[in-house]
């Protein structure tokens, strides 16, 4: 454990920015899995309507520094990719 004052205030910093990471990684997970879902059970509406939330969501976890801004960018076409063509193939 650390012994100065400024260490043990960057140990509190980095155990609630931990939190606060591993939440919006796991809230960002999941909104992706809901895409996909939607996707496999060919629903278009909750489909375009999860791609939006979890556009939101990955745009957002890039922002505050959670991923990487190219890793949220290229999730964010893969799953706009497969939505689209979902609705291609369902037309």
């Amino acid at each position: 454990m650390a012994n100065h004052k400024s260490a043990v205030k960057r140990h509190k910093q980095s155990v609630k920015r931990n939190a606060r990471n591993r939440s919006t990684r796991t809230r960002m997970k999941n909104l992706v899995k809901d895409v996909r879902l939607a996707i496999q059970n060919n629903d278009k509406e909750s489909a375009a309507t999860a791609l939006k939330s979890a556009t939101v969501a990955l745009d957002k976890s890039a922002s505050k520094g959670v991923i990487h801004w190219k890793k949220a960018a290229r999730k964010v076409s893969r799953l706009a990719k497969a939505v689209n063509a979902a609705n291609a193939a369902n037309a």
